[in-house]
């Protein structure tokens, strides 16, 4: 944990000085700390659909750099010994590369942690259930979830007021005044920043391709066009029906055959259904962008495939017999050779580069 900022209260009555008083409320002045706030840049891969951001929360570079100082900063957690990273690496494309989670209380969840790669582009609502619909209101839940980082907010924007460090980029992330002014909302503000500015580099071998600056070897265009249905003496791989366009996400929410489910109430994880109350959206979950799927292993909701491997099996074998299931996990059948090529392909969408730029790095370190 950092230092915190030593406040001092002097009064003086009648020529009469009292003693320091400690642990007060933070009121101090920031007005002398310069405010220019300057667009924060960014450079989207080729075709990317255009880039939103909300009216009240425009990215600048002093709000992403608060925003990513935040994000590795464990002063959010209860016992300051985990932070945001923790469950989302840099390494394996922002996950921590396990089938579920572990809080600060070592209480595991229930679902795997998502990649935020792109995750600005996430339009139709936030996690794998949707509960969430921006990633200012995701930031606010971890903080006070009792199996995430398990404190709260006063406590989290008390250490926050009083640290050496935060004050100042406060005031030049948002030009408040006074410290009194930090807030949880501006906290989760900062860190939806710093999560919009994770863009995918331009720079697989997919982003190449499709630039005109590369070829992919025969087994990798044999997997695209499997993936894509572009040869009519292929078979269908169905993937692009859930993994389209420059994202390799429609954003919607399917079941593709986990469980087994006889009815609409026999799942155990009711998924998008447990967040709208509609029985048909039962066994539903977002459909995960495929960029950099070599880094996010383990892979599904729950983490149940350690492999691309186990993966295709499970999508080769048709799924579960299972309530709403996708009609096209009816209809995929690949040999042996076939499926290498889709895995094949799936590894040109990898973005080492993402994975190891040092905007995206932990600033402590």
């Amino acid at each position: 944990m950092r230092r915190l900022l030593p406040i001092y209260i002097l009064v003086f009555l009648i020529g009469c000085e009292d003693p320091v008083v400690e642990n007060t409320p933070v009121d101090l002045d920031l007005t002398s700390i310069t405010y220019e706030p300057k667009a924060f840049e960014y450079q989207l891969p080729i075709q990317f659909p255009i880039f939103e951001q909300p009216d009240d929360n425009q990215m600048t570079e002093d709000g992403v750099e608060l925003g990513r100082h935040l994000f590795y900063d464990p002063i959010l957690s209860r016992d300051s010994l985990m932070s945001c990273s923790s469950c989302h690496l840099p390494s394996g494309s922002f996950t921590d590369n396990l089938p579920v989670s572990k809080g600060v209380d070592q209480i595991a969840g229930t679902r795997s942690s998502m990649s935020l790669l792109n995750v600005g582009f996430h339009y139709r609502g936030l996690m794998w259930d949707g509960r969430v619909n921006s990633l200012e209101e995701q930031a606010l839940l971890p903080v006070e979830d009792p199996i995430e980082l398990h404190t709260t907010w006063p406590e989290v924007i008390d250490k926050i007021q009083r640290s050496e460090l935060y004050p100042e980029m406060y005031r030049k992330a948002f030009g408040i005044s006074n410290t009194n002014e930090i807030s949880k909302e501006l906290t989760a503000k900062a860190l939806a920043q710093f999560e919009r500015s994770l863009i995918s580099s331009g720079k697989s071998k997919f982003d190449r391709v499709n630039a005109g600056l590369d070829i992919y070897s025969p087994e990798e265009q044999m997997g695209f066009e499997i993936f894509f249905d572009t040869n009519l003496n292929l078979p269908d791989g169905q993937c692009f029906h859930c993994h389209d366009g420059p994202l390799l996400t429609t954003n919607e929410y399917n079941n593709n055959g986990l469980d087994e489910a006889e009815d609409w109430g026999d799942f155990e994880d009711l998924g998008l259904g447990g967040h709208t109350g509609n029985l048909f959206d039962n066994g539903k979950f977002r459909v995960p962008t495929l960029r950099n799927i070599e880094f996010s292993a383990p892979y599904m909701h729950d983490g149940r495939f350690n492999t691309l491997e186990e993966v295709m099996d499970h999508y080769n074998s048709g799924g579960f017999r299972s309530k709403g299931k996708s009609t096209f996990m009816d209809s995929i059948s690949l040999t042996t050779e076939q499926t290498a090529a889709v895995i094949a392909f799936l590894k040109t969408l990898s973005d080492p580069d993402f994975n190891d730029d040092p905007k995206h790095a932990n600033p402590f370190e």
